[in-house]
């Protein structure tokens, strides 16, 4: 109960600052701005992000709306074609030369050309791209409600981190098969996601429609398989073949990235919540147990830039003691599919198409 306790807490530590901000809402925002310096900088922060909105031109043929998210390359508005009187989402990226890379950002490019050809129920649909004037960029996306962080959030019953639950067995396979679907469709085409996470998890207003969202940096698996980057995918459900230094990967870290949300949708916790890449090293080891050839868990894993044969010596654990069977429905099929997941070799961890062939689906 004690480990448990303290996982909490280590979560409760390290949910996004919206979600700490959650416990400080009896205050008055004078008081917590008084009181709090983080919340008088997230004021100042709102305010400016209010002002570089009112200066963002409007989009001929688009009513825009209120602002509803802002990320490293741009502005996304709520909006409405005025043709068709569709409701869409409005990306604005800003570029020329206040921006370093000197043009269009590159994971903006890589974004438009894999969507443009990625025309999947279970992945996000991009219904324009327009040039802005004197600069920048406009991407109308279809209109979603919800992301899977949001959603989990709008289920809990207490605003105590100690106090999270997961979404129920059916909910939980519901989208479980949807993600499986949308990603199983981006590795046919050869497309790596490299950045699956509840934030990037679009979930309809119903809570029936599930799409794959924000493919920024995404890219397509060359054959043979080059050298890629292993600074990609937020570090909760990163893959360890990519904290260890990988720079010759598969499909199989989106497997590993699924296998994550699979068991955060369950419980409401993340399963791996690291505070750094050695830190989140350390916390997969303690729960799956320090790989290495000679104990079975990974041949060759000494192979790899970061490994260190100096890291401490964890016992592999069946992932049931961190994932309950009853978060599941005490459906056993759902804990052996996890457990195919997450398996350390890249080489055995279970593809999508088998996934979804998984008895784990064979009910509803």
């Amino acid at each position: 109960m004690n480990q448990h306790r303290q996982e909490q807490e280590d979560y409760e530590d390290d949910e996004d600052l919206d979600d700490e901000d959650q416990q400080e809402e009896e205050m008055d925002d004078e008081d917590e701005a008084q009181q709090d310096p983080r919340a008088a900088r997230e004021q100042q922060g709102a305010a400016a992000s209010a002002n570089v909105a009112a200066n963002v031109p409007q989009l001929e043929g688009y009513d825009r709306a209120e602002l509803i998210g802002q990320g490293a390359y741009g502005m996304v508005f709520r909006g409405r074609r005025r043709e068709s009187q569709e409701v869409c989402a409005i990306k604005h990226i800003a570029f020329g030369e206040n921006n370093m890379e000197g043009g269009v950002p590159c994971a903006v490019i890589r974004e438009i050309s894999l969507l443009r050809e990625l025309d999947h129920p279970n992945v996000v649909r991009l219904i324009d791209v327009i040039q802005a004037q004197p600069g920048g960029l406009y991407l109308v996306f279809e209109f979603v409600d919800y992301d899977l962080k949001k959603y989990m959030d709008a289920q809990q019953v207490s605003e105590d981190p100690m106090q999270r639950r997961g979404l129920g067995p059916a909910v939980v396979k519901k989208f479980l098969r949807q993600i499986l679907e949308g990603v199983r469709f981006c590795h046919t085409y050869r497309v790596l996601h490299r950045d699956l996470k509840p934030h990037n998890l679009l979930i309809s207003a119903d809570g029936q429609r599930l799409k794959l969202a924000d493919f920024g940096l995404a890219r397509l698996s060359a054959l043979p398989a080059g050298q890629y980057t292993h600074e990609v995918v937020t570090l909760w459900y990163r893959a360890p073949e990519l904290l260890l230094g990988a720079t010759r990967y598969s499909a199989s870290v989106d497997v590993w990235s699924i296998g994550c949300i699979m068991a955060e949708m369950a419980t409401g916790y993340a399963l791996f919540p690291g505070r750094s890449d050695i830190d989140q090293i350390f916390k997969i080891f303690q729960r799956r147990g320090t790989p290495s050839t000679h104990s079975g868990l990974w041949p060759g894993v000494e192979q790899l830039p970061h490994f260190n044969a100096e890291f401490p010596q964890w016992s592999a654990r069946s992932i049931a003691d961190f994932v309950s069977l009853e978060t599941f429905g005490n459906d056993q099929n759902a804990i052996d599919l996890l457990e195919r997941f997450l398996q350390y070799d890249p080489d055995t961890r279970i593809g999508c198409r088998r996934a979804l062939e998984h008895p784990y689906f064979s009910t509803a």
